[in-house]
């Protein structure tokens, strides 16, 4: 393409906007010669007149009158790509691994106080049920559930998690009695230890560990079994802490105990060598702000579990 210097024809731009040689000069930070200069400069290039030049005012012409919005459009949106530009290459990134339960019955329903609150930093979710590697690209930072340790990381202890049977208000579940009437719904944990919260487990607690379970619905995922609960197809095990909506609004009722504990969540990041250490420690104090509004117990400031 052969256009004409640019500087031709951002101050012919301005110009025009204003009407005003002396206005245009006063925005480009140059003299309004200067500005006539770049103006006849233009016009000699293109062989035509832009402006009617009158004592106290110039006038476009009508081609100055077809140049003006094109090159006015043109300017808006060399700008605003150019902001956009620069805000990607300024814009603060953070991906957090996480379970899927988790992600999605405690941490979604609150990510829109942490984008209104952080909204410079763009944060990414990576779902899996498997603890990925921190030093690799996937993820900067997890929520890892399980008694640690985690050997080069740092760690900051969320919550503990406890456990107790729940089911739909319409099975009429009331005492531990109408267990021995009622379908029970069982977890497939990927790596299942002594805490691990199994009905087996939950009964030994309760004093009636010469229970002959039944088989029944079995899941991976916490998430499905306790959806397949408020359906009422069966009590399921589950944890208070990633069912407190579904108690408040009525879906599923907890009526007896005991109540059996679980391990903590944590959230952890290398100890060296990442690049998002203030959007990590960002996010960390977001979360501790989190689980103290939910009334759980206190977070711990971030620290460093030695290797090994």
């Amino acid at each position: 393409m052969s256009l004409p210097p640019l500087a031709t024809l951002r101050a012919f731009e301005a110009a025009a906007r204003h009407l005003s040689f002396k206005k245009a000069a006063h925005e480009l930070r140059v003299t309004p010669t200067a500005i006539s200069h770049q103006i006849r400069l233009l016009e000699e290039t293109l062989g035509l007149r832009l402006f009617v030049r009158k004592p106290r005012q110039v006038v476009l012409t009508p081609a100055g009158q077809e140049l003006f919005p094109v090159l006015r459009d043109g300017f808006t949106e060399f700008g605003r790509v150019i902001d956009r530009i620069k805000q990607h290459k300024t814009q603060r990134r953070l991906t957090v691994s996480v379970l899927p339960s988790f992600a999605a019955k405690w941490l979604l329903p609150r990510l829109s106080r942490f984008q209104a609150a952080h909204p410079d930093i763009h944060l990414s979710l990576h779902t899996s049920v498997e603890a990925v590697d921190l030093g690799g690209n996937i993820a900067d930072a997890a929520i890892r559930y399980g008694p640690g340790p985690y050997a080069g990381l740092e760690v900051q202890r969320l919550f503990r998690e406890h456990f107790a049977p729940m089911a739909s208000p319409a099975l009429g579940l009331h005492t531990v009695r109408d267990l021995h009437n009622l379908p029970l719904l069982h977890l497939n944990w990927a790596h299942p230890d002594d805490v691990t919260p199994t009905w087996s487990h939950w009964f030994k607690q309760a004093g009636m560990d010469d229970i002959t379970l039944k088989p029944g619905l079995a899941f991976s995922d916490d998430s499905h079994a306790i959806q397949a609960a408020i359906a009422g197809q069966g009590v399921v095990l589950c944890s208070l802490e990633m069912t407190a909506q579904e108690r408040q609004s009525g879906l599923l009722c907890q009526p007896f105990g005991p109540l059996i504990e679980g391990h903590h969540y944590h959230l952890v990041h290398r100890a060296t060598g990442t690049n998002n250490k203030v959007e990590i420690e960002a996010f960390g104090r977001w979360l501790a702000d989190e689980v103290r509004m939910a009334g759980l117990e206190a977070s711990q400031n971030l620290e460093s579990d030695p290797v090994g």
